[in-house]
């Protein structure tokens, strides 16, 4: 296997779907969740980081914030192509900016921005020694009072979404070998170590009771491709209505510096 077969899986989906948002996920819905969550925290006239913005799906659905400004990095040169396809298809301007770059190395002066954001990005690092190091830099160029989001998968709603799972005599759920999923319980043992102000945010928790569960039961996934079944959307306005229990692998950390 390829030293870096992570990047090099990002490069194959950012040629294979474009400016699609299947570039970075299939699911819709909870890449939807995502951006709603991140969006709560990015207020009128900030300047924004996104780190690991893919083909800048993601980044551009918090324009409409009126923010100052947004710049997204990767480490995928093939996803950043994507995403300066896409501004130029808009027409934006200066104040968006997508360029290469590695998380463990932010190439940003201290406090440059308001608010620091990952999706999916920490748990592309090969060890936890990596993800410390992404994390410090999200953190040193966050600016003062301002807030980091971690929006990651996590390994403790994996393991009770397959007890579920088992019960009902279903496959369990993988860890992809392209992923390391953060453990919640290291990474607040971590932050207290800082002193960082912290909360959880559970965001993705009846969805994927929904789309990781009950879908297998009440419905057979073999008839609905990838993340089609209909179920899926069923449980995605629910969440957006109710939403607890850690079942929900994706998950925000908010952090205030």
């Amino acid at each position: 296997m390829s030293k870096d077969f992570i990047k090099e899986h990002w490069e194959k989906q950012a040629i294979k779907y474009g400016d699609s948002h299947e570039a970075s996920w299939g699911d819709y819905f909870a890449i939807d969740l995502e951006i709603q969550t991140i969006g709560h925290y990015i207020s009128e006239g900030n300047d924004v980081l996104d780190v690991g913005c893919a083909n800048g799906y993601s980044a551009c659905q918090h324009l409409s914030k009126k923010i100052n400004s947004i710049i997204g990095v990767d480490f995928s040169e093939k996803m950043i192509e994507g995403a300066n396809r896409r501004k130029l298809d808009m027409g934006l301007g200066d104040n968006v900016r997508f360029e290469v770059g590695d998380i463990r190395n932010l190439r940003f002066d201290d406090c440059s921005f308001d608010i620091v954001y990952t999706t999916r990005v920490l748990i592309n690092l090969p060890t936890w020694e990596d993800q410390i190091k992404g994390l410090k830099e999200c953190l040193r160029v966050c600016r003062n009072n301002g807030i980091v989001v971690l929006s990651e998968a996590f390994w403790e709603p994996l393991v009770l979404l397959n007890s579920m799972r088992t019960l009902k005599q279903l496959p369990p759920l993988i860890e992809h070998d392209f992923n390391r999923y953060l453990k919640k319980q290291r990474l607040e043992e971590y932050l207290r170590s800082l002193n960082i102000e912290f909360v959880n945010i559970d965001f993705s928790s009846v969805y994927y009771l929904g789309s990781r569960f009950l879908r297998e039961i009440i419905t057979n996934p073999q008839d609905y491709p990838g993340y089609s079944n209909p179920i899926n959307e069923i449980f995605y306005k629910i969440e957006n209505e109710f939403s607890g229990g850690d079942f929900g692998i994706q998950q925000a950390y908010v952090l205030r510096k």
